[in-house]
């Protein structure tokens, strides 16, 4: 009996739960009921609020433009080698040190373009009971002005300065001894060419020049000396010159007006491999059979970021100078360090 009325309890709580839940959510009207709310504790603002653009400081971008562009870089190469007295294989202690520098400025702005190039080389060389040598003696200054006046071809005018640091010499042995006679030094030969013409550059990494109008000057300032040291080497005291460079005896200017032809190339040929060449040809009006030749080519092996291997090769012909064709050529290894890196 006791389980009857639970179950009648359990039953009269459940359907009494039911119809809660239904009434819960039956709509009730109460647009006509006097219902006081409660205020909110939230501040309420009345009104039109007002609204103020923030102002922003505007940012100013530098425009200005760097038309140059600047390159430098610094080599020194250095050679040694030491052989025992008692060295069966052969060969002479020796060491040799070398220095370069090359510096390149370019200024490009629409039509116009600047380019200035100056190249110093000085090196020496020092054999076991030698006297001490020069291998490598260079001052080079080119400066060129162009104007554009179609795709590829320009008006230009060229400034190039050339000569040497240190004193030549030219050895002969007498008794197993060596005696020096001086053959050249600064500004004995120097060089300064002048030149007006037209420019082909079909590409960044080619161009020719074709100076029409050239002036070629050739100094030797210490003409006088380099007789003295000439008679002072022969038997008789005379000497068998009659100019030195090109410039006569007692004279230290000679004036030459000419064609010229330049042509440069330069170019990555091989992933961190170099060439750069420059040929130079000049015409002097007054003999037009005779003609100066000038080829220099140098080949730049990058080994990592600051050693690299160079190959240089020089090929002259000039008859103020000697009747025969004159060669040079360097292998060096070296640090090389460029700037802006």
């Amino acid at each position: 009996m006791k389980g009857f009325y639970t179950c009648l309890i359990l039953l009269f709580a459940v359907t009494a739960n039911a119809v809660a839940q239904e009434v819960d959510t039956i709509p009730i009207d109460i647009r006509n009921l006097d219902l006081k709310l409660k205020k909110s504790p939230m501040p309420v603002i009345k009104g039109a609020i007002p609204f103020k653009a923030a102002e922003i400081a505007p940012v100013i971008i530098s425009s200005k433009v760097n038309y140059w562009k600047i390159r430098t870089s610094v080599g020194i190469n250095i050679n040694q080698a030491s052989f025992s007295d008692n060295w069966q294989g052969g060969g002479v202690s020796s060491l040799a040190v070398g220095g370069l520098v090359n510096w390149k400025a370019e200024y490009v702005k629409n039509s116009y373009s600047y380019i200035s190039e100056l190249v110093l080389q000085y090196g020496k060389i020092k054999n076991h009971n030698q006297l001490q040598k020069k291998n490598n003696d260079r001052i080079f200054w080119d400066n060129k002005a162009a104007f554009q006046i179609s795709k590829n071809w320009y008006f230009f005018g060229s400034l190039t300065f050339e000569s040497q640091f240190d004193k030549g010499f030219s050895y002969r042995t007498i008794n197993n001894e060596e005696y020096p006679t001086l053959i050249s030094r600064f500004m004995s030969p120097g060089y300064l060419t002048e030149s007006l013409g037209f420019e082909y550059k079909p590409s960044k990494y080619f161009s020719t020049r074709i100076g029409t109008g050239t002036a070629k000057q050739t100094f030797v300032l210490d003409n006088a000396r380099l007789e003295q040291e000439d008679r002072d080497k022969s038997t008789n005291n005379t000497t068998s010159k009659t100019d030195f460079y090109g410039v006569p005896l007692g004279k230290t200017f000679r004036n030459e007006i000419a064609f010229q032809v330049v042509s440069a190339f330069e170019k990555d040929i091989f992933e961190n491999i170099n060439l750069k060449t420059r040929y130079a040809m000049f015409i002097p009006y007054d003999d037009l059979g005779y003609i100066d030749h000038r080829l220099d080519v140098a080949i730049t092996a990058k080994v990592n970021k600051f050693m690299n291997v160079s190959l240089t090769g020089v090929g002259l012909y000039d008859r103020d100078t000697d009747p025969k064709i004159q060669g040079s050529q360097t292998l060096a290894m070296g640090l090389t360090f460029v700037f802006p890196r």
